[in-house]
């Protein structure tokens, strides 16, 4: 909506941010001076006991000296109230009776209709709370007393009683000039099909007010007291003042409060926002008796920008979660998410803090998951995935889920997440019988993110410039080989993923690599070094030059260069634990030799001798590194380590 020229100037000239301000602090007397305009106090935007806030009304500006905060009336109710532009102007508006402009004629008829159904909710949210404290109502009085409700907390929630007749509210607001159609549009009455007289919708039920983001009263919420009723919950019918998918329970409250803390909780009912209310924990809101819908989660995101979503400990919150990942996942941006708190099972929020105490509820919140956790459960919960035909279903699931997300930087660090928790749940663990098996998520169990440092620190890792060539060579040609032939990242995942690499730099790509092959990218290359900031092919091709094979280079037979793959990551790996035996058996050589390490050379050496002494491919250069281990293997020999002595 566009505002006329020089209609906010207008409406700055008809207010005055003292009196704005003045609802929101108190101003320290000593230093203020009124008749000039000039305000001081603590500022409301940081804690502090000085009065370093200042508000100059003849000029309509405020500046706080400690924060630096600064605006006018219009900055300080958005800011104060949480609310948007319009929103804020619409309010400054209303500060100072001033009419706002019409969008169009049918706008401002529809505009006007809902001020006159409003006026009539008004009516009805009245009449209901004077009912609470007549002799009908004891029960409901009593009910929530047992629900711990303070009187004090009943007034701020306007909180009502529907008495048991069925005309009741209609005879009332009927003495007051409101027709049958009016109380119907409003949702308050129903005429019955055969045309007798309207009925009260509401009878014999608690009254909770719902009120839209500017405090208007758009519907009512009804407890009932008849354990029979056919709805415990009943909420007003959808009218031109209410929708339900469109309105959050405690909406204009929680908004504010979050504007001060920063977060914003989601419960499941009135009761919840009640109850955490009372304790202090003021930005929390509750759909209205339905799922979490689209437009509440925008809603939900213009309060605050990561809402806590807190659900009951049973299999229903459970599934009321999974269904609001499904609902979101497509929506997510950088910076606007969700995080879940699942109550212990048989606890609401209400019950938690009524028998806990705040802190239990403050503890849950500080401890809730992100939403990639809840994911990831909602894929794997109660399924086994002891065969590569149902882990390779549950990767082809999730490349469709996290599919859904429209950001792709975004998507990227999902895939990143994702893939961390897959590693964890297929580790493979070794069982009591031998065998190999699959070791459940634990967030301790990481996998190494390079070469241990026994492993840097080793006989290969130390023996000079040559073999710190080839050990280079080889890690580069295992890149190339993925990067040409990005199909094979998947192929070898899980044999790359615990390869030790001795180089820093290569590591790291290989790090990307892996985290890249959760993705169907056309060139991973192109991937990995927009991530890295570097291009991977160039610098990992001058590393392996001369020693690129024609099965690794791009367009090579994709078999040709898997079979070539398998040999350079057997070498790389039977070089490097040759490398390990060796350097065991030199610092057990320095003190008593043991029984067993005659025999630790001799493996040493047999295995040595297994590896095909070519580098990689179809290339005939010398490998220093293989000569190296053989000379340091024969010295040992014949030397007789295992004969020595301690000095």
């Amino acid at each position: 909506m566009s505002l006329p020229p020089g209609f906010l100037d207008d409406l700055r000239t008809r207010t005055s941010i003292a009196q704005i301000v003045g609802r929101k602090v108190t101003w320290d007397s000593r230093k203020s001076n009124p008749g000039k305009g000039d305000y001081w106090a603590p500022c409301p935007f940081h804690t502090e006991k000085t009065a370093s806030f200042h508000v100059e009304d003849k000029k309509g500006f405020y500046y706080c000296f400690g924060c630096h905060a600064k605006g006018d009336a219009l900055t300080f109710i958005r800011e104060t109230e949480n609310v948007g532009f319009m929103e804020a102007v619409e309010i400054l508006a209303r500060e100072a009776g001033v009419q706002m402009p019409a969008r169009d004629p049918q706008a401002a008829r529809r505009a006007e209709e809902r001020k006159g159904l409003a006026e009539i909710m008004e009516l009805a949210v009245q009449f209901y709370r004077l009912q609470l404290n007549t002799a009908n109502a004891e029960e409901a009085r009593a009910y929530l007393d047992r629900r711990g409700l303070k009187p004090e907390t009943r007034d701020r929630f306007e909180i009502g009683f529907a008495p048991d007749g069925r005309n009741a509210l209609f005879e009332h607001l009927r003495a007051k000039g409101i027709t049958a159609e009016e109380m119907d549009l409003a949702g308050l009455c129903a005429t019955p099909e055969d045309g007798g007289q309207p009925y009260d919708r509401f009878r014999h039920r608690i009254i909770f007010p719902i009120r839209d983001a500017q405090g208007r009263a758009i519907a009512l919420g009804g407890r009932a007291m008849d354990p029979n009723a056919r709805a415990k919950y009943l909420n007003s019918p959808e009218t031109p003042l209410f929708d339900k998918g469109r309105a959050l329970y405690n909406h204009a409250p929680a908004r504010e409060a979050s504007g001060k803390s920063g977060q914003l909780i989601v419960a499941e009912g009135y009761m919840d926002v009640i109850a955490l209310s009372q304790v202090g924990i003021g930005h929390v809101v509750a759909p209205l008796g339905t799922a979490i819908t689209e437009d509440q989660l925008a809603l939900m995101w213009r309060i605050a920008d990561e809402p806590v979503i807190a659900l009951d400990g049973d299999k229903a919150g459970l599934r009321a979660a999974m269904r609001l990942v499904d609902l979101a996942l497509p929506l997510l941006a950088p910076g606007k998410s969700l995080r879940f708190v699942l109550l212990p099972e048989g606890l609401d929020p209400d019950d938690l803090v009524r028998s806990q105490g705040r802190g239990a509820m403050d503890k849950l919140v500080e401890d809730a998951q992100p939403m990639v956790r809840l994911l990831w459960q909602k894929e794997t919960e109660g399924r086994v995935f002891d065969s590569p035909e149902r882990r390779a279903a549950l990767d082809t699931s999730l490349r469709q889920t996290l599919g859904r997300i429209a950001d792709t930087g975004l998507r990227r660090h999902y895939e990143d997440a994702i893939r961390e928790m897959r590693r964890d749940l297929f580790r493979p663990t070794r069982q009591k019988g031998g065998g190999g098996g699959f070791q459940k998520w634990n967030p301790r169990n990481r996998p190494p993110e390079g070469p241990a440092q026994s492993t840097r620190a080793s006989l290969l890792a130390q023996r000079g410039a040559a073999a710190d060539v080839e050990a280079r060579v080889r890690e580069s040609l295992i890149l190339i080989a993925c990067l040409n032939h990005p199909a094979l990242i998947e192929r070898f995942e899980d044999r790359l993923e615990f390869l030790p690499f001795l180089c820093p730099d290569l590591d790291e790509i290989r790090r990307a690599l892996l985290q890249v092959a959760m993705q169907t990218l056309p060139d991973a290359a192109e991937a990995i070094s927009a991530r890295l900031g570097f291009d991977v092919q160039e610098r990992l091709s001058a590393m392996a030059h001369g020693r690129i094979t024609r099965n690794i280079r791009s367009g090579a037979d994709i078999e040709d260069t898997a079979l070539e793959l398998e040999e350079v990551i057997a070498r790389h790996r039977a070089l490097i634990g040759h490398a390990e035996e060796l350097r065991d058996a030199e610092q057990e050589a320095t003190g008593v030799a043991s029984d067993g390490l005659l025999w630790r050379i001799q493996q040493a050496g047999e295995a040595r001798a297994s590896v095909d002494r070519k580098p990689f491919g179809d290339s005939d250069a010398g490998d220093e590194e293989t000569e190296d281990l053989r000379a340091k293997l024969q010295a040992m020999i014949d030397s007789k380590v295992w004969l020595k002595s301690p000095k």
